[in-house]
């Protein structure tokens, strides 16, 4: 099994390259799992509170989870993936079975800030984007997708999302083996994961 890891800054366009990779293979071989899915479990807090907690800070992430769901993978073992909903703050109580496949993609914003994580991953890609063109992308998501306001979205830009993008995002392009400048469709970088993902699997 390959493990193709695939951080960015909010915004930045990773599931775009990660749509791209995937259309290159039929489906049977290729898996995602998103960061996303693995947001602690917060059914012990009110709306309210969770509400108030930093979801773009690596405590907010059950990385524990994400590990050993990987290592089972790599195993050959199935996984139950959390589901997580943006609207209420948290897991929902289902699952989704997710088997192994020759490729797993693993994509999120914080999943380089971790060394355990870093050294399951057989090729890391940073996915790099103008900080204007991410903030622009965020407004029409939370918008359109997740129900936030202007004023919200703006808000948490400005005092957590670009903070926590500063301190811990950014400095994890240092660990990638390819970064991705992300200009609508980059199909030369494209062009060199597909020849390195046929070469790992053959």
């Amino acid at each position: 099994m390959l493990i193709i890891g695939i951080a960015g800054g909010t915004g930045c366009g990773k599931t775009t390259v990660v749509n791209q990779i995937i259309n290159e293979f039929p489906n049977e071989e290729v898996g995602v799992i998103s960061q996303d899915s693995y947001y602690n479990d917060l059914s012990h807090l009110t709306y309210e509170e969770r509400s108030q907690i930093n979801f773009d800070h690596p405590r907010a992430i059950d990385f524990d989870l994400l590990v050993s769901h990987l290592k089972s993978l790599k195993e050959g073992l199935p996984i139950h993936q959390p589901v997580y909903s943006f609207v209420k703050h948290n897991r929902t109580e289902d699952t989704i079975l997710s088997h192994p496949r020759k490729v797993m993609i693993v994509e999120g914003i914080l999943i380089m800030t971790q060394p355990e994580i870093r050294e399951l991953f057989d090729i890391k890609i940073f996915v790099h984007a103008d900080s204007d063109e991410r903030l622009i992308r965020r407004l029409k998501r939370d918008i359109n997708e997740r129900g936030r306001d202007l004023e919200e979205v703006l808000n948490r830009y400005q005092h957590t999302l670009k903070p926590m993008h500063d301190q811990f995002i950014e400095p994890t392009k240092e660990f990638a083996d390819i970064i991705i400048p992300n200009n609508k469709y980059n199909t030369v970088a494209v062009d060199i994961v597909r020849t390195i993902i046929n070469d790992k699997i053959g």
